[in-house]
């Protein structure tokens, strides 16, 4: 028997745009298509109901005599018989796949000039034809601990990967001048594919750990190198580190204050974008003793005689 309101089966207001219709037919033809619900024995009967709905609606020229005549309405093409119903819609006998028989769907004509998409129809995770579709496997995302030296210089680090059941440790090589936040992919290290699809990736974020006493802007580092008064009064030769060429000897000028800045050039981290290396800053501060020797006190006690205060005329 045919349904006695077509906009009642497909959801919609007698006013709904064709668009809407089409929606909402898609929705419901999905919902209940027998391929979805195997188990569900009435599926097949309220999928066929609303495609009767939508032969009729998803028709501009039968929408409009429906409007007027409702199910009575006078229906052209073929008559009841084989291969349509006594409502004017086709009848359709559904065959689960595989299960052989002769009643299978023609996805082509079912869906006819409607210009419905059966894999979009179903979501994408069947074929019309050929069974279930290759899906590409999800990409996995981990965060890998590096340090600071391999982020500047580059490297390599170890991982354990999880392949199914199975454990296997790669070797990551990590480029000289990432930081925290960089992100490395590595292809097909990811989901296994189902239906013979590829993997997914694996999308390491790389966290890089902090340093003793290097610390880094863009592609520069700062080191703060302590000196006593003597030396910031006199100058002297100091020992510095570097993560690229050991130590190196920096030459502190007389009087530099705490705070001076000196540049060593080239001997920063490697600029990821213009691959060109940054410098190394040393950052001067002058430190005092905790505890000066009475020898050291009036030593400084005669210095501070003949010192100006650095204040005076200041403010």
């Amino acid at each position: 028997m045919a349904p006695s309101d077509f906009y009642q089966t497909l959801g919609v207001s007698r006013s709904a745009s064709a668009d809407e219709i089409r929606k909402a037919y898609k929705k419901l033809a999905r919902e209940n298509h027998p391929d979805a619900k195997k188990d569900d024995s009435t599926a097949a009967e309220r999928f066929k109901e609303v495609q009767e709905a939508y032969d009729v609606l998803g028709d501009a020229e039968k929408r409009q005599q429906y409007d007027r005549f409702g199910t009575t309405f006078p229906k052209g093409g073929p008559q009841p018989g084989a291969g349509s119903s006594p409502g004017g819609g086709r009848s359709y006998t559904w065959s689960p796949s595989g299960s052989g028989g002769t009643g299978g769907f023609d996805f082509g004509d079912l869906f006819g000039s409607g210009g419905v998409d059966l894999e979009e129809l179903l979501g994408g995770g069947r074929r019309s034809r050929g069974g279930p579709r290759p899906v590409r496997g999800q990409d996995v995302e981990a965060v890998v601990q590096v340090a600071f030296e391999t982020a500047v210089l580059g490297g390599s680090v170890d991982i354990q990967v999880e392949q199914g059941p199975q454990h296997a440790q790669l070797t990551v090589k990590i480029p000289a001048g990432v930081n925290t936040g960089s992100v490395i992919r590595l292809a097909g290290q990811g989901q296994p594919g189902r239906f013979s699809g590829p993997p997914g990736d694996l999308l390491l974020s790389l966290e890089v750990q902090p340093h003793r006493y290097f610390r880094r802007e863009g592609a520069h580092l700062l080191i703060d190198v302590p000196i006593t008064p003597s030396e910031a009064v006199l100058g002297a030769k100091v020992e510095v580190p570097t993560l690229s060429e050991g130590s190196v000897v920096v030459t502190i000028p007389p009087g530099t204050s705490s705070g001076a800045k000196l540049r060593l050039r080239g001997k920063g981290a490697i600029d990821p974008q213009t691959k060109q290396p940054g410098d190394q800053y040393v950052l001067v501060k002058i430190v005092v003793p905790r505890e000066a020797t009475e020898a050291m006190k009036e030593l400084y006690q005669k210095l501070g005689s003949l010192e100006t205060p650095p204040r005076q005329g200041l403010w």
